[in-house]
């Protein structure tokens, strides 16, 4: 059992991003949804938070207003370990207005953060040889989408 849950805090789109995450990401699903009642601030039947799980991981999207936005401080982080994997989700999370970021990092449409990032990644820039791992990281530095094949390519020609 998970024990600690991340609560993602919507204007009121929690439910459509919630149907939207579990879409591009196997093993995801709703597992319930509460709904405001007469007498909230917003419709009765709105939803009030979804919980949901995505790849195994428990989140709950609330519908709070627009009291707060979502920031680069926070990120999900997302294993793609081959290139057809990154490129898939890195497509569909920028899709219908999300927005390109540097060295793997996203925003999808309702402008949350993701880092779509190869596992082998860390393995490149934590290798001890300096020319290596420096080599990988010039090459990750300019990069959007992350370019598994460029990455390797970097850290074999140092």
């Amino acid at each position: 059992m998970q024990n600690i849950t991340p609560c993602l805090w919507f204007d009121d789109q929690g439910e459509d991003a919630a149907k939207f995450y579990v879409s591009i990401f196997e093993r995801s699903r709703i597992l319930g949804v509460s709904r405001y009642g007469e007498g909230a601030p917003v419709p009765a039947g709105t939803a009030m938070v979804v919980e949901f799980e995505l790849d195994g991981l428990r989140l709950q999207a609330l519908n709070g207003g627009p009291a707060f936005n979502f920031t680069e401080a926070i990120s999900l982080s997302i294993a793609a370990p081959t290139q057809a994997d990154i490129d898939r989700l890195w497509d569909a999370l920028t899709a219908d207005g999300g927005e390109p970021g540097q060295c793997g990092w996203l925003k999808d449409k309702y402008g949350l953060s993701w880092q779509v990032v190869p596992p082998r990644l860390s393995e490149l820039l934590s290798d001890p040889d300096p020319a290596k791992a420096g080599a990988v990281m010039q090459t990750m530095l300019p990069m959007g989408k992350l370019e598994l094949a460029a990455l390797e390519a970097a850290y074999n020609s140092a």
